[in-house]
C-alpha cells in the first residue's frame, strides 16, 4: 500500500509568496495527496487568493495569530491525528520546494528501511535564495554541532535538529510524543520537537539532494576580519522569543551545567552579533533580556506579536 503525504504550510499575510510554493508543489513529480494552509488569521487577502487560485487546498483558519508554533500544532492535528496521513510534509509559506523534493524525501524513507522502524523525521536541506548558501542541521552534543563539509556531501546522514520547514514527520512520531509546543509561539519549537523526538529514540535523517529554498528571518551575509555568516537579522519581538525559548529548554528540560553555560555564551555571542550588524541594537538586546529572564521563569506563551 502506497503512502499517505500531506503537506502543512503555516501562513501570516503571506499572499505576495504563497502562489509560489503552491505552484511548486502541485507540479512535484510526486504531488501531496493533500495541501493544507494553516492560516494565522491573515488581513492581507491571503484566503481570497487561495479560494480563486487554489480551490484544491484545504484552509485551516486560525481565530487569531497563533504563532508559527501554534498554527503548526494545529495543522499537524489535523493531517496526522484527523486524516492520518502516513507522513506530513511542514512548510514556511515563503520556502519553495525544488523539483523532485517529495520524491527524494520519500525514497529517503525506503533507502534507510534498516532504521527498523525508528526513521522518524526525513528533512530536505534549507538553501538561502540569494547566496545559495545551506542552513545546516545540527547536531546536539548539550551545545549546537555543525556537520563537516564531508557530511554535507553524504546523499543522506542523520542529525539531531533540523529545521521545521522542509521536515517531514511520521505519524506515529506525533501519535507518540505529541504536538509541537504552541506554548512557544516562534522560534526553537522545531527543535524542540527533535529533541523530544530524539529522546523517543526516532532518528532524523537528511536527505541531501532534497532541496528547498529557505530565509531564516531577513538574512543578510555579514563579513568580518576573513569571517562570513548569514546574520538573521530578527525584529526585536523575534529576538525575545529565540531567546526565551531556548534559555526555557535549556534551564527546564535538558538541564546541566554544560548546557547552561552553552547557552549563556550562544546568546552573549548573538547580542555581539547585534551590536555589529542590527539596525535595532538596544530594542532588540532590550527583548534578548527579557526572554532570558522569562526563559529562566518558565514564563512561556504569547508576549509579544509580530
Amino acid at each position: 500500500m502506497s503512502l499517505s503525504l500531506a503537506t502543512v504550510t503555516v501562513a501570516h499575510n503571506e499572499r505576495k509568496v504563497l502562489g509560489r510554493q503552491m505552484e511548486a508543489l502541485l507540479r512535484q513529480s510526486r504531488p501531496p495527496d493533500e495541501i493544507v494552509v494553516a492560516d494565522n488569521a491573515s488581513t492581507d487577502g491571503t484566503l481570497p487568493m487561495l479560494a480563486a487560485r487554489y480551490p484544491q487546498v484545504t484552509v485551516l483558519r486560525m481565530p487569531e495569530n497563533l504563532g508559527a508554533a501554534g498554527a503548526l500544532a494545529k495543522g499537524l492535528a489535523y493531517a496526522a491525528l484527523e486524516k492520518r496521513h502516513d507522513w506530513i510534509l511542514t512548510l514556511d509559506a515563503d520556502s519553495t520546494p525544488g523539483d523532485g523534493v517529495i520524491e527524494r524525501l520519500l525514497g529517503g524513507v525506503d533507502s534507510l528501511a534498516h532504521c527498523n522502524g525508528n526513521l522518524g523525521i526525513v528533512a530536505a536541506l534549507p538553501v538561502h535564495p540569494e547566496t545559495g548558501a545551506c542552513y545546516p542541521p545540527l547536531f546536539w552534543r548539550e551545545r549546537f554541532v555543525t556537520p563537516s563539509a564531508e557530511q554535507l556531501r553524504q546523499p543522506a546522514w542523520f542529525a539531531d535538529l533540523v529545521y521545521s520547514s522542509g521536515c517531514m514527520i511520521r505519524r506515529e512520531v506525533i501519535e507518540k510524543i505529541g504536538l509541537p509546543r504552541a506554548d512557544f509561539f516562534m522560534d526553537f519549537f522545531d527543535f524542540e520537537f527533535c529533541l523530544r523526538a530524539r529522546s523517543h529514540g526516532y532518528k532524523i535523517a537528511v536527505i541531501t539532494a532534497a532541496q528547498l529554498t529557505h530565509e531564516v528571518g531577513k538574512a543578510q551575509q555579514v563579513r568580518l576580519a576573513g569571517w562570513s555568516h548569514l546574520w538573521p537579522g530578527y525584529a526585536p519581538w523575534r529576538e525575545y522569543y529565540f531567546s526565551r525559548n531556548i534559555t526555557y529548554a535549556v534551564w527546564w528540560l535538558y538541564p546541566s551545567g554544560q548546557t547552561k553555560r552553552f547557552v549563556a555564551r550562544h546568546l552573549a555571542r548573538h547580542a555581539a552579533g547585534v551590536v555589529l550588524f542590527s539596525p535595532q541594537k538596544l530594542a532588540c538586546l532590550r527583548r534578548m533580556a527579557q526572554g532570558f529572564w522569562d526563559g529562566r521563569r518558565a514564563r512561556l506563551g504569547v508576549r509579544f506579536h509580530p
